[in-house]
């Protein structure tokens, strides 16, 4: 199909992500793709042209999967090796965590798989940005994709406000609060929000271990591309290159770029907004596809989920500061 076919449909995704990006500047903690999924979900059962389906199909899709390319130009790799081989660890356990609990208590609640897959993933490494990745790879229709990401914003909220007074309440360091709020904290405006709430070395740290954490969506994605394909190969062959985040090596050689080679000053960080709005413009797609009185009331279980894993990934960061790293 032609682009120009596609264009009023992206044309839409980008008008209704303009407001959405300006009040997400100015309520960082709510976050644009919230509200652009939100935008979307109120618009939704307008009646619109036909000529707009296929730009919004192909927005909330490929747009999606090239924002997360160009969110890597924005990364630096030093930052990552400066933090060493204690936070690495830390998160080997955290994200093991989140994902048995993303596992065992969805098959429990009888959580669709693959919301339960996007919350699990969006809990134990970035949240949006996270779920943005994995959705192509395992398949998420838009409902999925909203479910989760409205559950993950619910607890983004309360970790910014809840984590700070928690930390001075069990009167952690600078070093352990930063850790802490790094790997347990889902988005990074809520990280940034917590970490600095707390302290400005808090903060610093927790930012860079939230960086090394959203370096995790590449060898999960490709796990879970490895795991599709060989699930769908049971079923009557699906070869894995089909099915293969060509996206994520993109993501992975942006952050190679934007570590190693010269470039523009600023230009890593331009290429990483743009990337930034156009999820807004691809959660805003979502959002027009997306039944909310669907969502509203199959909403209990997946926020249940959500709990389940936010809580599990909190407590595991700090039992394995406390009896591993004697922090």
């Amino acid at each position: 199909m032609k682009i120009t076919n596609r264009l009023p449909g992206i044309a839409l995704a980008a008008l209704i992500a303009v407001p959405a990006w300006l009040l997400g500047m100015l309520f960082p903690v709510v976050g644009s793709p919230v509200l652009g999924i939100l935008f979307g979900m109120l618009l939704a059962p307008l009646k619109r042209p036909a000529i707009l389906e296929s730009g919004i199909t192909y927005t909330s899709r490929k747009l999606l999967q090239y924002s997360i390319v160009l969110l890597g130009f924005d990364m630096n790799l030093f930052q990552v090796f400066r933090v060493g081989g204690q936070t690495l660890s830390l998160m080997a356990f955290t994200l093991t965590a989140a994902f048995l609990t993303a596992y065992l208590v969805g098959r429990l609640l009888k959580v669709d798989g693959k919301t339960g897959t996007l919350i699990g993933v969006g809990t134990a490494i970035c949240g949006g940005s996270a779920i943005a990745a994995a959705a192509p790879v395992i398949d998420a229709d838009d409902e999925d994709v909203a479910q989760s990401i409205s559950t993950i914003f619910l607890f983004n909220v309360i970790a910014a406000f809840l984590f700070p007074f928690l930390g001075h309440l069990m009167n952690m360091s600078d070093y352990s609060f930063g850790l802490w709020a790094g790997t347990a904290v889902n988005d990074t405006s809520s990280v940034v929000a917590a970490g600095y709430t707390f302290s400005s070395a808090a903060g610093d740290l927790a930012v860079i271990v939230k960086l090394t954490r959203t370096l995790m969506i590449v060898p999960v994605t490709l796990a879970l591309a490895l795991f599709t394909s060989r699930k769908k190969a049971s079923r009557g062959g699906y070869p894995f290159v089909k099915i293969f985040p060509w996206f994520v090596l993109g993501f992975a050689a942006a952050c190679v770029i934007g570590t190693f080679a010269p470039m523009p000053a600023g230009s890593g960080k331009l290429l990483s907004q743009i990337g930034k709005f156009v999820i807004v413009m691809a959660m805003a797609a979502i959002g027009l596809n997306t039944d909310l009185k669907k969502l509203v009331k199959k909403g209990g279980k997946p926020i249940l989920l959500g709990l389940c894993c936010w809580a599990v990934l909190s407590v595991t960061s700090l039992a394995v500061q406390h009896f591993l790293f004697a922090v």
